[in-house]
């Protein structure tokens, strides 16, 4: 008889322990999921007492960008490679929209509410810069196409080297020079080097990704918020003095790259998982990247206030994004990929866009701002 009580006891020793192992995984993903709470919660925090995340800066945002990329990784497989580069055309277009649609709503919202020059100048320097690394961090908490996202950062952020100071000299009238060994060294440190780690540890250490993946979300989601957080409390004095002008246009960027990069990709047939994670990439920008160019290229301090702003609103916009999108998930291997009649279509809207900046450029409307040459360049949200 004892031993029957004990036995029982055992039972329903194991059963506690079992729902108590069952509750980390419901409390983290509840956590994840408030990612739009804890970014919107931090920013405020760090407007009313910047140095409760100012501390977080320099060396310590490369390395928080390189960890969430490792997490990223860790959740990737060499089957997820091999679908993005059976999809080149998917790839294509999504870092030619990013190329066309953002710098295109740049200039248009920067005369639409009249922005002051170097406000305007900023805003059109933000949009021409490349996807940042939070998008990946969009993505994978979205539960959509993490290997096409991460395909579409490095692509575009190689293409900045080029398409950054190009777009921004046609629409602000200033041309930039972008350090391609700084540039291709940034990338190499945050995307290539913990990608290739997380798949070393994936193919020889499988019991350390499996303990790691259940918090790699979160542990993204914390990376993030203190990034956003930091560049919100070391710029307070601009954002507060910029007014809700400038904060409008800055939101009006990110709400229609979002709207635009999904609808436009969605005419070319391509799936929902495809579409969401487009949208994503094309809806947020490498704010850091434009903080850096202001800084060293443009004389006013205020060309850079801009490009701080973004890093709030693109991660809000974003993070609401990826909390819908986690609760209705769609397969990513889903059918009809981008489909080579609609592709055209895609295309003509893409020609149309690229020949309007051209015809603007031709008679003359660009704002004239000047500084010196850049001089360092790193690469961020």
């Amino acid at each position: 008889m004892s031993k029957v009580k004990q036995s029982g006891t055992q039972v329903q020793s194991d059963r506690a322990r079992g729902q108590s192992g069952r509750l980390a995984p419901g409390v983290i993903a509840t956590l994840t999921n408030a990612f739009p709470v804890w970014v919107l919660v931090a920013s405020l925090l760090a407007l009313w007492r910047p140095a409760l995340f100012t501390w977080f800066t320099g060396g310590l945002i490369t390395v928080g960008l390189a960890v969430i990329m490792l997490g990223m990784g860790l959740t990737l497989g060499f089957d997820d490679v091999r679908r993005v580069s059976n999809r080149r055309l998917s790839l294509g277009l999504g870092v030619a929209l990013q190329y066309t649609v953002m710098p295109l709503l740049g200039w248009t919202l920067a005369r639409a509410y009249d922005l002051p020059t170097p406000f305007a100048v900023g805003l059109i320097l933000v949009s021409c810069c490349p996807g940042g690394t939070a998008s990946n961090v969009i993505s994978f908490l979205a539960r959509v196409d993490v290997a096409l996202s991460v395909a579409m950062t490095a692509a575009s952020t190689v293409i900045a080297i080029l398409m950054t100071p190009v777009l921004t000299a046609v629409l602000a009238g200033s041309r930039i020079d972008v350090p391609m060994g700084g540039l291709l060294m940034s990338t190499v440190q945050v995307v290539a080097l913990p990608l290739l780690t997380a798949g070393l540890l994936s193919r020889w250490a499988p019991r350390v990704t499996k303990q790691l993946l259940p918090v790699a979300p979160l542990l993204a989601v914390v990376m993030i918020t203190l990034i956003v957080a930091s560049i919100i409390g070391a710029g307070r004095e601009a954002i507060l003095a910029a007014g809700p002008r400038l904060l409008l246009a800055i939101a009006s960027l990110h709400a229609c790259g979002f709207l635009f990069g999904y609808l436009l990709i969605r005419l070319t047939g391509a799936n929902e998982a495809t579409a969401r994670t487009i949208a994503i990439e094309v809806g947020m920008q490498n704010s850091g990247l434009g903080v850096v160019l202001a800084r060293n290229n443009f004389v006013s301090p205020l060309v850079a206030i801009p490009s701080a702003i973004s890093s709030l609103f693109h991660s809000l916009i974003a993070s609401v994004l990826a909390a819908v999108w986690r609760r209705s998930p769609v397969p990513v291997d889903a059918p009809a990929a981008v489909r080579g009649g609609k592709a055209v279509i895609a295309g003509a809207v893409i020609w149309l866009v690229t020949s309007g900046m051209a015809a603007h450029h031709a008679v003359g409307g660009n704002l004239d701002v000047s500084g010196p040459d850049c001089a360092s360049v790193v690469t961020g949200l």
